[in-house]
């Protein structure tokens, strides 16, 4: 499934933000430390906080593109009916997943609405937010996947994928 590149391009940009924030909270902290013996009290949380919302970002972007970790040593050699097996059940196992992170999500979210952070004295849910956002993403993604293996419009197998050598050498 392909994400839009407007899509793209924006959660690209919102990542970039986050880094530089963080870059700067922590840089900028060192510097007032080293320089002046005093820091700022928000760099630790900020910086976290940042850091949470990066890589949520990041994660859904690589699950669209199909650039997540997987381990497909075997699956990559199935063709026709096994393979169609083991990508639902692959499906199913990460529906299961999604759902556990997303109702563990909703409850810290929920729980972190009357919750503060010690300094900057933002809501709490603001981190799990990021995780609910997450799963929510990564859920329609799998459902337009599943929808599209369905329809029979999956698009072919990623052309950037490298052939392990022993699957070169049987294609001789």
């Amino acid at each position: 499934m392909a994400i839009p590149k407007f899509l793209k391009h924006l959660v690209e940009a919102l990542m970039a933000l986050s880094l530089l924030g963080m870059v700067i909270a922590v840089f900028g902290n060192v510097v007032q430390r080293y320089l002046w013996g005093t820091g700022w009290v928000v760099s630790e949380e900020l910086s976290r906080l940042l850091f949470v919302w990066l890589v949520c970002l990041a994660a859904t972007l690589a699950f669209g593109e199909g650039q997540h970790l997987g381990f497909d040593l075997v699956t990559a050699r199935l063709k026709g009916a096994p393979a169609a097996l083991f990508r639902w059940l692959s499906r199913g196992l990460m529906a299961v997943a999604l759902y556990y992170l997303m109702v563990g999500a909703w409850q810290q979210v929920v729980v972190g609405m009357d919750s503060r952070s010690p300094v900057m004295n933002y809501p709490l849910a603001l981190g799990a937010g990021g995780i609910l956002l997450m799963g929510v993403c990564m859920a329609v993604i799998l459902l337009l996947q599943a929808w599209q293996d369905l329809c029979g419009t999956t698009p072919p197998a990623d052309p950037h994928h490298t052939p392990h050598p022993a699957e070169q050498a049987t294609e001789v």
